[in-house]
């Protein structure tokens, strides 16, 4: 680091510590919500008790105390919701696509009504901050639902103008879906969603199924269910049909026994590699279809010509949004040599500022780690990091850590090399992995340089750097200086160990279609 460039940071540190003050606690009062002791199962529009009268416990992170009972849903609680959704395809299918979108336009007008209630309880079952419930998941879960239920008349664009059939003679909104011509629904499908982002994985997939005429059965992270099922009480007071969404609880039997049901004719799955190598493997020769969302590790590209702060903040967000609980997080960030040292120091100073602790403070910048089995594997992954070899590790000293519930620091390594342990595993936690470059070819082949493919930033003033970059980078998503940035028409997905398919816009829409 250049002498001027130690004397503006020793400056700028001077300034920050003149104005350093505390926060006085802001909690998000939990009265807005009335969490039932035993949750049930939701089977043909009514809640219903699992047959083999087993439940489990839903633990709140940030307390490690339990929440609320779901139910451990057996083959007979899954093949009873197939059945009620297959029976129900029957009537949602034949609906026209203005009738299906009315709705969902419905569904994503009471989510709005009821978004501090869905807020509230989001936090408490999964434990990211507040802020982030209130400000990222519930409004983009209602503007998915808002999205497709635009596009239910209208699934006749969903193909390009050169595949489109000029042969249907009857307009395309007063056909019904599983009509003879044209896109058409595929029947009842399977969901699995995992825990890091119940409320907005659902409306990823539950919308677009339902708004091309298909009925669903959803199974929720045995650890965040309770979003799901107030969901279902919504999906009741916008007066859904019985049965075309059903939500069935449990571990992961419940999963494997909805995904191996023959009723089901697509598989949805968001969640790790290894699981959905499992899937993949488990209905090859069906004829089910499939899309796998899943694990990432992807690259944050700093170029020296870059808005330096800027870029501090979307890297900040970028791994420690939601406790790094994000498959695209930008957990390894890859600085142009030159801006290393000037990068971190300001990371450092930015990092020792954020605050962990109470998920319902509105002033808390990272929650609770979901479960104490997912703290336990980063703190492992950690430990061993630390013990791999000659990399500065740094997390912030002054931050203290709630007494209960599972917390974990924000920490980076910096000066890894590509073959680290970190740069090639999913921590799925705060933690950030730092390596340099020289050249665009380097930051491009280092990128590169891992078994995911989902997502990818870069940052620089030049946008002919920025698009040779992307144009050689192997990832499904990218952002061009910025991160994290998600809208319901931008097709979402990855390439390699991230799985397959594309969830969001148009293109997320032909997977739930057979297309003719």
């Amino acid at each position: 680091m250049s002498s001027s460039d130690k004397q503006l940071l020793d400056k700028n540190q001077a300034s920050e510590e003149r104005f350093e003050f505390a926060y006085a606690p802001s909690l998000e009062s939990t009265d807005v919500v009335k969490i039932k002791a035993r949750n049930l199962n939701f089977i043909g529009g009514k809640f219903t008790a699992p047959k083999s009268g087993r439940y489990i416990d839903s633990i709140n992170p940030a307390t490690a105390e339990p929440l609320a009972e779901i139910a451990e849903s057996s083959a007979a609680d899954v093949d009873l919701a197939v059945k009620a959704a297959g029976r129900a395809y029957g009537t949602w299918s034949k609906l026209s696509g203005q009738e299906r979108g009315r709705y969902l336009f419905r569904i994503a007008r009471i989510i709005q009504e009821r978004a501090r209630e869905l807020a509230v309880l989001e936090t408490l079952d999964n434990g990211k901050p507040i802020r982030e419930s209130r400000e990222l998941d519930v409004p983009l879960t209602a503007a998915h639902f808002f999205y497709h239920a635009g596009w239910a008349d209208k699934l006749e664009y969903v193909l390009p103008p050169s595949r489109r059939q000029a042969s249907w003679t009857t307009p395309p909104s007063r056909q019904a879906v599983r009509g003879s011509a044209g896109p058409r629904s595929l029947g009842v499908v399977g969901q699995v969603i995992p825990w890091n982002f119940p409320l907005m994985m659902a409306a990823w997939k539950i919308a677009p199924a339902l708004a091309t005429g298909n009925t669903v059965v959803i199974k929720p992270a045995e650890t965040t269910s309770l979003s799901i099922l107030l969901l279902a009480e919504i999906f009741q007071q916008a007066e859904l049909p019985d049965g075309v969404v059903n939500i069935v609880t449990g571990g992961g039997a419940t999963g494997a026994n909805l995904v191996s049901h023959p009723g089901i004719a697509k598989v949805a799955f968001t969640g790790s590699t290894e699981v959905g190598k499992l899937i993949a493997t488990s209905i090859a020769g069906s004829s089910k279809k499939l899309t796998l969302e899943l694990g990432g590790k992807s690259a944050n590209i700093i170029y020296e010509d870059a808005a330096i702060d800027q870029a501090i903040e979307a890297v900040v967000s970028g791994i420690y949004t939601n406790q790094g609980h994000v498959c695209c997080a930008g957990s390894r960030l890859l600085l142009e040599e030159s801006i290393a040292s000037i990068f971190i120091e300001k990371l450092k100073r930015r990092i020792e500022k954020l605050r962990v602790g109470n998920p319902l403070d509105k002033n808390t910048d990272i929650g609770a780690i979901n479960s104490k089995t997912e703290l336990d594997k980063i703190q492992a992954l950690i430990a061993s990091a630390r013990q791999e070899g000659p990399v500065e590790f740094f997390e912030p000293v002054k931050t203290t850590l709630p007494s209960t519930g599972y917390f974990q620091k924000p920490c980076f390594f910096a000066g890894v090399s590509s073959s680290f342990s970190l740069n090639r595993i999913e921590v799925f936690g705060p933690v950030l992995s730092i390596s340099t470059f020289r050249t665009v070819q380097e930051a491009i082949t280092k990128a590169n340089d891992t078994p995911y493919g989902l997502a990818a930033g870069i940052w620089s003033e030049k946008g002919s750097k920025i698009h040779k970059t992307a144009s050689l980078l192997k990832a499904g998503v990218i952002w061009a200086n910025t991160y994290n940035k998600f809208d319901p028409a931008a097709p979402f997905g990855g390439y390699f160990e991230s799985g397959f398919g594309r969830e969001g816009g148009r293109h997320g829409l032909l997977s739930y279609l057979e297309v003719t």
